[in-house]
C-alpha cells in the first residue's frame, strides 16, 4: 500500500471507530487485513448467455496467495443501458490487492431486455460466484456486492429481496440448492429512488438519462415496483443488510438529499445504513484518480473489514 492510501485508510478507521461503529476494532483480523497487500492476478470466464443470445462474462481479481479470500461480486453502473465488468476496474483492484476475490460480471443491458433481467443476471451471479469460489481461493461463507449507481440500484433490490421468485427464476443447475442471499452491500451514487432520479433528468432536460430509464422501466409502473425508496415506504417485508452509501456533493444525476433520505428511511426500517458526502465529487468521481478516489477505495475495504470483524 502506497503512503497517501495508508493514511486515508488509517484516518478512515479512526473516523469511523471515533463515531462508534460497530465492529471496527477488528478491523485487521487474521481473516482480513484491510491495509494488506497483494499481487492480483486479473483472469476472465464465461458467465452465462443471456436471453438476447449475448456471452456475458466474469472477471476475476483474485488475490495471489494462500488464501481462502473474502469475496465480493461486483455490479457496474451505467444507467442499466451501456457499460460491462470494466466499470469499476480501480476499485476492484484496490479491494482485491488487500485480500478480496472481487469477481466482476456483465449484465443485460436495458436495449436487450427492461427490468429485471438485469437483476435476474445479479441473482444468478451471487449464486454462480458461491459454487465457484473455492475454485479461486475464495471463502463464499460471507459474501458481499459493490454496486455503483444503476449497479448500487441493482444491488440494492438484491440485498432486500433475496428470495424474490422473478429475481431467482434463472435455474442454476450444477448448485440448484445455493441462494442469493449476500451479507452486505458497498455502493458509490446508488439510484436508490429511480423515479426521483428520472425526475431530476428531466428537469435537467438530460435526454439519455430520460431514456435510460424508459427503456429500462417498461412497462413503466415497474419504475415503482422496483423503487427501493418507494419499497421501504410501503413497508414490504424486506431484508436489510448492512449498506454504504457513498455520495457526491455535486452529483446532479442523483442528487445528496434524495439519497440522504434514502439512508434516514432504511435507518428507520432497522437497517444499519453509513450514509458518507464526499465533497466537491461528481456522480462519477472515483473515475478519476486522487484523494477522494483513495478515499472511497480506503472506505470500502474498512466497511468490509467492519463485517468480517463483526
Amino acid at each position: 500500500m502506497d503512503p497517501y492510501t495508508r493514511r486515508a485508510f488509517l484516518k478512515e478507521i479512526t473516523a469511523l471507530a471515533a463515531i462508534g461503529v460497530p465492529g471496527i476494532a477488528s478491523a485487521k483480523s487474521k481473516a482480513y487485513d484491510p491495509a494488506a497487500r497483494y499481487e492480483v492476478k486479473v483472469s476472465e470466464v464465461p458467465f452465462r448467455k443471456n436471453g438476447h443470445g449475448r456471452q456475458l462474462m466474469g472477471r476475476i481479481y483474485q488475490p495471489q496467495g494462500a488464501g481462502p479470500f473474502p469475496v465480493v461480486l461486483d455490479l457496474h453502473g451505467g444507467a442499466w443501458i451501456r457499460k460491462d465488468r470494466l466499470a469499476n476496474e480501480p476499485m476492484d483492484r484496490a479491494v482485491a490487492a488487500s485480500g478480496v476475490l472481487v469477481v466482476a460480471i456483465d449484465m443485460t443491458l436495458s436495449e436487450e431486455a427492461p427490468y429485471p433481467a438485469s437483476v435476474r443476471d445479479a441473482n444468478y451471479g451471487v449464486r454462480w460466484l458461491k459454487h465457484k469460489a473455492a475454485g479461486w481461493k475464495g471463502d463464499a461463507s460471507v459474501l458481499g456486492v459493490i454496486g455503483s449507481s444503476s449497479g448500487g440500484h441493482i444491488a440494492e433490490l438484491l440485498a432486500m429481496r433475496p428470495r424474490d421468485a422473478s429475481y431467482s427464476s434463472i435455474p442454476f443447475s450444477e448448485a440448484p440448492g445455493i441462494d442469493a442471499s449476500i451479507a452486505y452491500v458497498a455502493t458509490r451514487s446508488p439510484i436508490s429512488d429511480p423515479h426521483a432520479r428520472w425526475q431530476q433528468a428531466e428537469r435537467n432536460k438530460n435526454a439519455n438519462l430520460i431514456k435510460a430509464s424508459k427503456v429500462y422501466f417498461n412497462p413503466w409502473d415497474t419504475i415503482h415496483e422496483a423503487n427501493p425508496q418507494e419499497i421501504l415506504e410501503r413497508k414490504e417485508p424486506v431484508t436489510l443488510r448492512p449498506l454504504l452509501i457513498m455520495q457526491g456533493e455535486l452529483d446532479d444525476n442523483v442528487l445528496p438529499e434524495v439519497q440522504q433520505k434514502f439512508a434516514v428511511t432504511y435507518r428507520a426500517a432497522g437497517g444499519d445504513c453509513q450514509y458518507q458526502l464526499f465533497e466537491k465529487s461528481v456522480h462519477e468521481w472515483v473515475a478519476d484518480p486522487g484523494p477522494q478516489t483513495d478515499r472511497a477505495h480506503a472506505m470500502v475495504k474498512a466497511f468490509i473489514a467492519r463485517q468480517l470483524g463483526a
